[in-house]
C-alpha cells in the first residue's frame, strides 16, 4: 500500500449493494450479488496484497477504487434523506468498530512504551491519520482508508450537488486535483497532505458511484465509455511504468496519479457493465459455499479490513511455534508465504465472530457471531 501499503483495507442502495462501511443484513431484499461479489473480491485482494506484496496486484484488481465507487453509490442513495441524519448514521456505523479495534492497537502500543500527544484525538475521530508507534505500524497504517472514507462522507452533500449540476464535466474534472498534486504542487508530507492526496486519488471513483446511481453511466454510449476507460487505463499503466525508477516500483499504491487513472478506467468498465447489461451474478447462489463466503465478507467487511493486518502479525509467531514441532517442520511448508496466508485466514475466521458483532451493534442490529 505504498506509504499506507494501500490495497488496495478497513468499513448499497436498493439495487446496488451496500458499501463496506454499512453492510446490510445478509439476504436482505434488493441486495445485488454483483456488487457483493466485487466487494468480497476486493477484501480478499487486500489481504493477499498485504501477505505477498505483489506489485502487479493493483493492476489486476484495484480494490480501493472499487470499494470507494461502491460506497459512493450507497451515499448517493442515502442522500435522498436529509444530509445531517445520513452523516450521523454513517459515523455511527463506522466509529464503533474503529474504536473497538483501536483500543487493542493503542493498548499494545502503550504497553510497548508509546507516549502519544494531543494527536491521539485522531483515534477518536479519524479526520487525520491516527498517530502510532513504528513498532505497530503494520497494524495501524491501514486506518488511512477509514479517514478517507470519512472525509468523502462529510463532503458528499456538496459533491453530489456539484455533480448533478454538470455530471460529465465534474466527473472528468475530478481527475484534475491528482494531476495538479503530481505536476504543479505537492501536498506536505503530513496528515493534511496525506488526506488531500488520498481524496484526490479516489475522487473520481467516489463520483463514479454517483454517476452509476443517477443513471449517467447507463445513458453513456458504449463507444465513448469504452474509449475513455481504455485511455485512462493506458495512461495509468504508461505513467506507472515510465516512472518506475522515480517511485522505485510500478506498484500503483506508490503512485497516486497512476492509481487514479488505472482505477478510473477499470472501475468505469465494471460499473458500466452493471449499468448497461444489468450484470447481477444471481447464479452465485448455486455455489452455496461461495455464496455464503460472499455474504459473510460483506456483512463483516469492516472487521475483515481492520483486523486482517493483526491476523498477519499473529500468524508469524504462530508459524514460528510450529517450527518447534518436528512433525510440522518436516511435513508442513512453514517457510512458504502461502502457509502464512492460510494461517491469516484461519485467524480471521476466529476474529470475525469474536469482533464482528460490533458491526451489528453499530448498525443497531441484534449481535450475531456470524451473519
Amino acid at each position: 500500500m505504498g506509504r499506507h501499503r494501500k490495497a488496495a483495507a478497513p468499513p448499497a442502495p436498493a439495487a446496488p449493494a451496500r458499501a463496506p462501511h454499512a453492510p446490510g443484513p445478509p439476504g436482505a431484499p434488493g441486495r445485488d450479488r454483483y456488487f457483493d461479489a466485487l466487494r468480497a473480491a476486493a477484501l480478499v485482494r487486500v489481504v493477499t496484497y498485504h501477505t505477498f506484496g505483489w506489485a502487479w496486484a493493483g493492476l489486476v484488481f484495484p480494490s480501493m477504487g472499487i470499494m470507494f465507487a461502491l460506497a459512493g453509490t450507497l451515499m448517493a442513495t442515502s442522500l435522498r434523506r436529509p444530509a445531517p441524519g445520513v452523516i450521523r448514521r454513517r459515523l455511527r456505523r463506522l466509529l464503533p468498530p474503529f474504536w473497538f479495534w483501536g483500543a487493542f492497537v493503542v493498548a499494545a502500543m502503550l504497553a510497548h512504551g508509546w507516549r502519544p500527544g494531543g494527536e491521539i484525538v485522531h483515534w477518536i475521530v479519524p479526520l487525520g491519520d491516527p498517530p502510532g508507534q513504528a513498532w505497530a505500524e503494520q497494524a495501524w497504517e491501514i486506518a488511512w482508508y477509514l479517514r478517507t472514507y470519512l472525509w468523502f462522507v462529510l463532503l458528499s452533500p456538496l459533491l453530489l450537488r456539484l455533480f448533478r449540476r454538470a455530471p460529465v464535466p465534474v466527473l472528468l474534472g475530478s481527475l484534475a486535483p491528482v494531476a495538479v498534486f503530481t505536476f504543479a504542487w505537492q501536498p506536505p508530507e503530513n496528515r493534511f497532505g496525506g488526506a488531500l492526496t488520498d481524496l484526490a486519488t479516489y475522487l473520481f471513483c467516489w463520483l463514479l458511484g454517483f454517476a452509476h446511481h443517477d443513471g449517467v453511466l447507463r445513458r453513456a454510449r458504449p463507444a465513448a465509455a469504452v474509449a475513455l476507460s481504455a485511455a485512462a487505463l493506458a495512461c495509468g499503466l504508461w505513467y506507472a511504468l515510465a516512472h518506475r525508477a522515480e517511485y522505485g516500483t510500478y506498484d500503483l499504491d506508490e503512485n497516486p496519479l497512476a492509481q487514479a487513472l488505472w482505477s478510473a478506467g477499470f472501475v468505469t468498465l465494471l460499473l458500466y457493465a452493471k449499468a448497461r447489461r444489468g450484470t447481477d451474478l444471481a447464479g452465485l447462489a448455486r455455489v452455496r459455499w461461495l455464496d455464503r463466503l460472499v455474504t459473510v465478507l460483506n456483512a463483516r467487511a469492516v472487521t475483515v479490513y481492520l483486523w486482517h493486518e493483526i491476523a498477519l502479525i499473529l500468524a508469524v509467531p504462530l508459524t514460528d511455534l510450529l517450527w518447534r514441532v518436528p512433525a510440522c517442520a518436516a511435513y508442513l511448508p512453514l517457510g512458504s508465504q502461502w502457509f502464512l496466508f492460510g494461517v491469516c485466514w484461519l485467524l480471521l475466521a476466529a476474529l470475525v465472530p469474536l469482533c464482528g458483532w460490533v458491526e451489528d451493534l453499530a448498525a443497531r442490529r441484534k449481535p450475531r457471531l456470524l451473519p
